[in-house]
């Protein structure tokens, strides 16, 4: 494994667009760019979807290139239209012009063992990661660089790359891999070395924890974005549980059915009043949940409530401030699994 900081003026070519467009975030609207070159949409896989750390934006990795939209309003923002290949993994940061790109499509001239950090105000790669293997995730902070392999994670800083930590994984062909985004907090979370084992790093608390989560292979985990709560699933799929990172305490579970599935993607909203969990069934189930946030009862104030509980790293965590005794909780046994309402949404 190598990592390199590049001084090169370009690495991909911009046949197409001229010369290199601002931020994102100023909206580059595509109709001011030419696209006489660009190849046929019918000719163009999609490889590849993720959203930013914010939900506000998301990327389309694809056979060509790669796409940035705008959730809402909706629309295209900015693309790059390749001849030479496309990206299996587009990470944004944030709003901003730094995405970390995968090569991937069956052309493209990009090496799926290679992390890309391009800088698209400039039109330059800033820095790149080599490997002896496919990468099979790659997660960006404002301070962090998490490169996901099928058995270890790297983890370097945004500054000067440097490795800051390595992490062995049981095989982890999914690249199963999430950080908080909170200033405040650093937590990663990933498979640990055992079935069903969920390791987190408090890299701030200098701590790490490890939650047996599931009987079976974990196959989907998710973290609010101060790292405080993980929702996990396993790859039985009629599970959701969620975790207190802190001392591993499962604080809830909702059962999204009886047979089997293949978890695609878990989703908390930023209150945690909902858990959204989507699956190879053709459905998003929608729980409503019982986990309290800090100094507000979800249920009754979802839309003013800006986020969970943020753990600052001088700050101790109390077990009873994490669980709501809204109804259908029992203040009694805080600790029983509740199940929230559930709502089915055909794809």
């Amino acid at each position: 494994m190598t990592s390199t900081l590049s001084t090169s003026p370009s690495f991909l070519p911009t046949p197409s667009i001229e010369p290199p467009q601002p931020p994102f975030s100023g909206g580059g609207d595509p109709s001011s760019f030419t696209h006489h070159d660009l190849p046929d949409i019918d000719q163009t896989e999609l490889l590849s979807v993720s959203w930013n750390q914010d939900y506000g934006c998301f990327a389309a990795g694809t056979s060509r290139g790669f796409r940035i939209y705008n959730c809402e309003p909706f629309k295209e923002t900015f693309r790059r239209d390749l001849k030479s290949g496309g990206f299996k993994i587009v990470e944004m940061l944030f709003r901003c012009n730094i995405l970390a790109l995968v090569g991937g499509g069956s052309n493209s001239q990009y090496p799926s063992n290679k992390v890309i950090i391009w800088d698209d105000h400039q039109s330059r790669c800033i820095g790149e990661f080599a490997f002896r293997s496919d990468v099979r995730a790659v997660k960006l902070r404002r301070d962090r660089i998490v490169v996901v392999l099928e058995h270890k994670i790297y983890v370097y800083s945004f500054m000067d790359l440097k490795l800051l930590h390595q992490i062995e994984t049981l095989a982890n062909p999914r690249g199963l891999c999430c950080l908080s985004h909170h200033s405040n907090t650093s937590v990663l979370a990933c498979p640990g070395l055992h079935r069903g084992q969920v390791r987190v790093e408090h890299f701030g608390l200098n701590m790490m924890k490890l939650i047996n989560a599931h009987d079976s292979h974990i196959a989907c985990l998710t973290l609010t974005l101060d790292g405080l709560l993980l929702a996990t699933a396993s790859t039985r799929g009629t599970l959701v549980r969620i975790f207190n990172t802190m001392d591993g305490t499962r604080l809830q579970e909702v059962r999204r059915g009886v047979d089997r599935a293949d978890i695609y993607s878990i989703a908390l909203s930023p209150n945690v009043q909902w858990l959204a969990v989507s699956s190879d069934k053709g459905t998003v189930h929608i729980f409503n949940l019982r986990v309290r946030v800090f100094g507000e009862d979800s249920s009754c104030q979802p839309s003013s409530v800006q986020g969970p509980a943020i753990f600052h790293q001088n700050s101790s965590t109390s077990l009873d401030s994490l669980i709501s005794p809204s109804t259908g909780a029992n203040p009694g046994s805080s600790l029983s699994f509740m199940r929230g309402n559930k709502y089915n949404f055909p794809l």
